[in-house]
Parts: C-alpha cells; sequence; structure tokens
C-alpha cells in the first residue's frame, strides 16, 4: 500500500484525472459520482484548454472547482492518492510507459487504459522492461492496474468468472463484435487499423507481432487464470476485407475499394490445438461480410464462449443513453478504472492484474 495514501476509511481518495478524451471526460463524470473519491486535479495535452474547469470539460453543466494543467510536475506535487490516466497511449507506446514509470516512482498509485500489454505484461513485455516497471512500483511503494472494457473487463474478469461453472474446458473464445462506424478515434480508425486505406498497404496493427503486443495479455492472463501453459509464439489471423461501397465513420472517409473491415484473432494453443481465442470482427458499416459473426441486437456485443461440458455462450451488450454502443464502451472504460481505484490504492505495491482482484475460477479445467 502506498503510504501516502494511509488514511481514514471515511476520508476520499484524492484523484487526479489524466486527459480529457473520448474515454477521459468520463472518469472526471465518473470521480464526481463516486463517494469514496475526490477530484484534486487534471492534466490535459491541449493548450486551449488549460485554464477551464473540469466539469465543463466533462459536459457535467457545472464547475467541480478543479482547473485544468498541463504542468506535470504541478499535479505530481499534489501527491494525490491515485491517477487515472486515460492518455492516448496507442501510438506512444514507450512514451506511456515512461509516464506511468514515473508517477508510481513518486509513490502515486496508477489506473490506465493503456499501454494495453500493461494489463497482464508476463510474457508479453520484454523482460528488461518488465523489470523496470516493477522496480518503479516498488522504489515509490505503488500500485499500477491498466484496463478497461477491452483489453478488460470483458475478455479477463468476465470470461474468468464464467469458467468458475465449468466440468471441463476444451476452448475459451472472447469475442468483440462491433460496428466503429461511430467510434471518435481518427489515429486508431485510419493510421493504426488502416481503415479507408489501400488493402495494398500494411498499417501498423497488421505487423507481424504487433497483434500479440496489444491482446496476446489477453490470451496470457486468461491462461495464468487457468494454469495453462501455451505453446510459444502466440499465432495471429487476419482477414482485411474492402468496402463495397464509399462508407463515411465520425473518424475516416472510406472509399469502396479500401479497407472497410477486418477480422483478426490472437490464438494460444496448446500442443497445437486452440485453447483460448481473442477473436475481434470489426465493421465500419453494420451490413459489411454478413458471413462473419453478428451481435445479438444494436450494433456491437462482447460475447464469451466456453466449449466443454457444459457448454456456454454469453453476449454482453450495452448501450448509452443516447442509445450508442461506441459512446457505452468508453464509459464502461472509465468506469471500470474508476471504481478499481480503492482497491489498487490498497493493494501492495507493484502491478496488479485482474487476477489480483478476483478469486474463484475453473483453473484445472482445461483438457
Amino acid at each position: 500500500m502506498n503510504l501516502l495514501s494511509s488514511r481514514p476509511d471515511s476520508t476520499p481518495l484524492r484523484v487526479v484525472g489524466w486527459s480529457t478524451g473520448t474515454v477521459g471526460r468520463h472518469v472526471i463524470a465518473g470521480i464526481d459520482r463516486h463517494q469514496e473519491l475526490e477530484l484534486v486535479g487534471l492534466w490535459v495535452s491541449n493548450p486551449e484548454k488549460v485554464g477551464q474547469d473540469a466539469g465543463a470539460l466533462a459536459g457535467l453543466g457545472r464547475d467541480l472547482g478543479v482547473t485544468a494543467t498541463n504542468d506535470r510536475d504541478a499535479l505530481i506535487a499534489l501527491r494525490p492518492d491515485a491517477i487515472v490516466h486515460t492518455a492516448m497511449t496507442d501510438d506512444r507506446m514507450f512514451e506511456a510507459i515512461e509516464d506511468l514509470k514515473a508517477f508510481v516512482a513518486a509513490g502515486i498509485n496508477v489506473v490506465s487504459s493503456g499501454p494495453v500489454l500493461l494489463q497482464y505484461p508476463y510474457g508479453v513485455l520484454w523482460e528488461d522492461a518488465l523489470r523496470q516497471v516493477e522496480q518503479a512500483c516498488a522504489d515509490g511503494g505503488a500500485s499500477l492496474h491498466v484496463n478497461g472494457i477491452d483489453p478488460g473487463f470483458a475478455n479477463d474478469v468476465l470470461p474468468l468468472v464464467m469458467t468458475s461453472l465449468s466440468q471441463r474446458i476444451d476452448e475459451i473464445r472472447v469475442s468483440e463484435i462491433a460496428d466503429y462506424s461511430t467510434y471518435f478515434q481518427p489515429v486508431v480508425m485510419g493510421e493504426l487499423f488502416g481503415f479507408g486505406k489501400p488493402l495494398e498497404e500494411t498499417p501498423m496493427l497488421w505487423q507481424p507481432g504487433v497483434l500479440s503486443l496489444a491482446w496476446g495479455s489477453v490470451v496470457r492472463q486468461i491462461a495464468a487464470g487457468l494454469g495453462v501453459t501455451l505453446d510459444e509464439p502466440l499465432t495471429e489471423v487476419v482477414d482485411r476485407r474492402p468496402a463495397e461501397a464509399d462508407t463515411s465513420t465520425v473518424s475516416v472517409e472510406i472509399p469502396a475499394g479500401t479497407m472497410g473491415a477486418v477480422r483478426f484473432q490472437v490464438i494460444g494453443r496448446v500442443d497445437g490445438v486452440d485453447k483460448i481465442v481473442l477473436d475481434h470482427v470489426t465493421r465500419t458499416a453494420a451490413d459489411q461480410v454478413p458471413e462473419w459473426p453478428q451481435p445479438p441486437t444494436g450494433g456491437g456485443c462482447y460475447r464469451v464462449e466456453i466449449t466443454g461440458e457444459p457448454h456456454m455462450l454469453l453476449d454482453f451488450t450495452h448501450h448509452g443513453e443516447n442509445g450508442d454502443h461506441n459512446d457505452s464502451g468508453m464509459i464502461t472504460t472509465a468506469q471500470r478504472l474508476v471504481n478499481s481505484v480503492p482497491q489498487v490504492v490498497a493493494a501492495e505495491a507493484g502491478i496488479v492484474t485482474a487476477l489480483d482482484l478476483m478469486s474463484v475460477t475453473g483453473r484445472g479445467l482445461v483438457s
């Protein structure tokens, strides 16, 4: 436990929000509603947001009395109990890891939405880098937890809890099946996925080994929760399809013939047999590639399918008050982080994974 956070139980934990983007603005609202947390600082990257009130930046319609700043040293000097970090990391992974190391080394507990390979870094993050993160936590006596909805709750806690109902497990498949047309992340959609680009191009996400960095933590954490040793390396499968018609999304324009949909898998095998499969079906229009798995309703779902005895299938759907599943995806990511703060602050110093925040699984049952 971070000694800086020892205080009477009735005193709220002091929290700094780190960003006000698609997830960060929901973090502000979540902290404001959480009786055990108090927002004491807010970091922004956009100079135009400096000096604005957190409530205004979160769209709450009222001030919270916390002014946004881009002075990181001033926020660290507040000595908060925790930072809820949701700044973009997909295109600056190494810099983001350095940021998180600096926070925990300063004695500040961190919950973060990325880099996603830190969700379960063992066997994913190279050993020297992992030791550096662990040492920074030890130096500061602080904990680090990276999570969200995916990678996160939908494919770590949820499937592992379901395995507690199993008698025999042959295969676990965790899927995201979603229409990304209302997902506002231009860098992710255009540069990382390559939507709207010629299929002859190979954006970063489809380079060999990158999927195992981005989602391999999901497969490895489920394996660890079940006591399974996987073949090395993990197997990656990618199927990219062109848009059949000009398609417009909130992030990118997709001319006909350019990349419009993708299905990818990261597979953990045992003796050459699929045992744990991360499966993503990503469309930019609901009618694309109809033969691929479909959500039961609306624009998307998370699906957990456990083949064995018994056979179980769960479709987890969500949507915001405006009916949009991408908006609620940001809310669920934010809330998984916000609601984890008290447990992460109370944890022993080090990397905290979903396995540290749960207990009963189907460990020992993979056939």
